[in-house]
């Protein structure tokens, strides 16, 4: 861009979603900064399950949208602005971005080392709240410091945009407890699905099966370390796995009911995939029969540290689960190959 580093922007090119089926690349007014907030230019943005809930249904599970919103959480790129106060990184730092802002809320109770739970916690992007809390998926951001991690020069930026969902992929594996030497069986080897194998196999996994509806993401999660891949409709061959543990990531009844019926007595199934909300049909007799332990996996915390160190040192192996690179401008069309699973992985928006 024609700025300097240190200049401020008050005009921005943004992904702004403005009702079910209307999605446009518009100028988007930037807000002024706060002292504890820097100037970002964002390079790369990956479109996620959310982004294209909001633009198919108008809502993200109960989040329903009720205004124009910014979309995008998934984001890396440059500081061009530091925040005034001094904190955060300086101007020319290339970053990753963590979205959540832990929060308060109603006051409920949660586990404090786990502020992903806390009730008042926000997502950049996000509806669940209103006024919403508005994306980055523009050209220049407002963010605040906090959210920003340092990049080293040594991670390309295109790699570094698999950050944030590698994070939620590495939380999930947390859930599931030590499983190096151990079986594991994946049901959705969609992009999540595909950053969990990764994962399990930087985790020592012994053996990791994966589970999707199509052969395209199955042969995605074969080159990030799945050791066997199986057809969902193939009932008998998942029911016969007798994993230690499995990793629910389709976000469908059905997936985790293939996953309680693949998983061992006594294992574990880390329910990763947002199920839609209100009441759902699940094999709890089997579940309980087996003594199997159902465990929630809900985005991550500081694990995203821990992945930005993976993925530098090469341990993390994540650049297949990318298949698509689109321009901003043409976010319509890559919001069309991402909603396609038969045909795309994670599909990243260019800004800069």
């Amino acid at each position: 861009m024609s700025e300097s580093l240190s200049a401020p922007a008050t005009d921005s090119l943004g992904v702004v979603i403005h009702a079910k089926d209307d999605l446009r690349v518009e100028p988007v007014t930037l807000p002024e900064p706060r002292a504890d907030q820097a100037i970002v230019d964002i390079a790369y943005g990956g479109i996620c399950g959310s982004d294209l809930h909001y633009w198919m249904h108008g809502a993200a599970g109960e989040s329903l949208l009720r205004a124009p919103m910014l979309l995008g959480h998934e984001v890396v790129g440059t500081v061009r602005a530091a925040a005034a106060d001094g904190s955060g990184p300086a101007a020319g730092s290339r970053v990753a971005v963590h979205p959540a802002t832990p929060g308060p809320g109603d006051g409920s109770r949660y586990p404090t080392e786990r502020p992903n739970l806390s009730p008042g916690c926000t997502y950049l992007g996000s509806a669940a709240r209103f006024p919403h809390t508005e994306g980055a998926f523009a050209s220049v951001v407002v963010l605040d410091s906090r959210m920003l991690r340092p990049l080293p020069e040594s991670l390309p930026l295109r790699t570094a945009a698999l950050v944030e969902p590698a994070s939620v992929a590495w939380h999930a594996v947390g859930r599931a407890g030590d499983v190096a030497g151990k079986r594991v069986l994946v049901i959705g080897s969609g992009p999540i699905g595909s950053l969990v194998i990764a994962v399990l196999r930087r985790a020592g996994a012994a053996e990791i099966i994966a589970v999707d509806m199509h052969p395209g993401p199955l042969a995605i999660a074969t080159e990030v370390g799945a050791t066997r891949t199986l057809l969902a409709t193939d009932a008998d061959a998942i029911a016969a796995v007798d994993a230690d543990v499995s990793i629910e990531s389709s976000g469908s009844y059905r997936g985790l009911a293939s996953a309680v019926r693949g998983t061992t007595r006594g294992g574990r199934v880390v329910m990763l995939g947002l199920l839609p909300s209100g009441e759902q049909p699940a094999l709890i007799s089997l579940a309980i029969t087996r003594e199997l332990e159902l465990v929630g996996s809900f985005r991550f915390n500081n694990e995203i540290d821990e992945v930005i160190a993976a993925l530098t040192d090469g341990s993390l192996v994540v650049d297949p689960v990318v298949t698509h690179e689109y321009p901003a401008a043409e976010a319509l069309e890559a919001f069309d190959i991402a909603r396609d699973s038969a045909r795309s992985g994670k599909v990243l928006l260019r800004f800069n």
